[in-house]
């Protein structure tokens, strides 16, 4: 089934730069922003100036404050806010939506509260209804300018992850499809951790065999989680697991990555997330990763230290030298 329409929700750049590469594909696209005030600023204005500067709007993206508006213009429904924000958003849309409605997420976290992961939240708040996933190594400033990229998009069902890659799809985005939204999802939410435990190396001025050891440890903390949890190995060594994480650890465009390094050359975390001034998700999922590993019965030291940083106030390098002062044991140990 190919899509004509798609609602979307959230308007900040990740979001924008979603709505913008379905709109390139010709589908009609409604931009919700929560604040009516600058979704009136970015349909006057044609462009999301906050975010992606100089990158217009096409006619065939409309941008509204108005929820149930949005809601009412689409029967696919793309979810682009903040993890701690998901599950008020889809109880706000549940008496919104037809019984036949199908949603999907572009979000890369855990609920915070609970360590749950969204397709979790969904299927509490939306049970019965087709759902999926969209996760990969993807800044929004790129997307938006049309540079080459490739994603995953994984679904409750194959036809509606070929669905989703179709919309997507274009002269320079690739989309892969897969089942395994599980595995989709832990790639996303774990890397943003893993991402601020690399910009901390690299604050604290460990340079570049650190940082390799990090991505490479930190995939191996994912893998065990993964393993743990079900999801498909070949998913975390793919675009969403490996390919996201490399790219989240090593970019400065990595608002994560940029956390890391203000706590590593010894900014405070508030003022920390306030120079960036857009959510940083790894800072939330610091703490839902750390009760998930916990619940599980994982052991994810690089993820533990971050969230010790971040929630017990560890001064970063007695983080790190915790961490090389561990047990030694067989880099394949689980």
């Amino acid at each position: 089934m190919t899509l004509q329409s798609v609602a979307v929700y959230g308007a900040g750049s990740w979001g924008t730069a979603l709505a913008l590469q379905l709109a390139r594909n010709g589908l009609q696209v409604m931009l919700w922003d929560f604040s009516a005030e600058r979704a009136a600023v970015l349909q006057q204005a044609r462009e999301n100036a906050a975010y992606l500067p100089g990158i217009a709007l096409p006619d065939n993206l409309q941008c509204s404050g108005d929820l149930a508006a949005v809601a009412s213009s689409a029967s696919e429904h793309l979810i682009v806010v903040p993890s701690h924000g998901f599950r008020a958003l889809l109880l706000q849309l549940k008496p919104l939506l037809k019984p036949h409605d199908r949603l999907f997420w572009a979000s890369k976290g855990l609920e915070p509260e609970s360590g749950r992961l969204l397709h979790e939240v969904v299927t509490d708040i939306f049970p019965g209804h087709a759902y999926g996933v969209v996760s990969g190594p993807t800044f929004a400033g790129e997307v938006a300018r049309n540079l080459p990229t490739a994603m995953t998009a994984a679904a409750s069902n194959p036809p509606f992850a070929q669905t989703i890659a179709a919309a997507f799809h274009g002269d320079n985005y690739r989309v892969y499809t897969s089942t395994d939204v599980i595995g989709v999802e832990l790639g996303g939410a774990v890397k943003n951790v893993l991402a601020i435990a690399a910009g901390i190396s690299d604050g604290l001025g460990f340079g570049a065999n650190a940082r390799a050891a990090i991505i490479t440890r930190g995939l191996a903390e994912i893998m065990r989680l993964g393993d743990k949890m079900d999801a498909q190995p070949t998913t975390l060594m793919g675009l969403a697991g490996a390919g996201d994480l490399v790219l989240t650890c090593t970019d400065d465009q990595s608002r994560n990555r940029r956390l890391g390094l203000a706590l590593g050359t010894g900014q405070s975390l508030s003022a920390a997330l306030a120079e960036i001034g857009q959510a940083v998700e790894g800072a939330k999922s610091a703490l839902s990763v750390y009760k998930l590993a916990q619940r599980q019965g994982v052991d994810m030291p690089i993820c533990h230290a971050v969230y010790r940083i971040l929630y017990e106030s560890l001064a970063p390098r007695l983080a790190v030298e915790a961490l090389i002062a561990r047990t030694q044991k067989s880099e394949f140990q689980r």
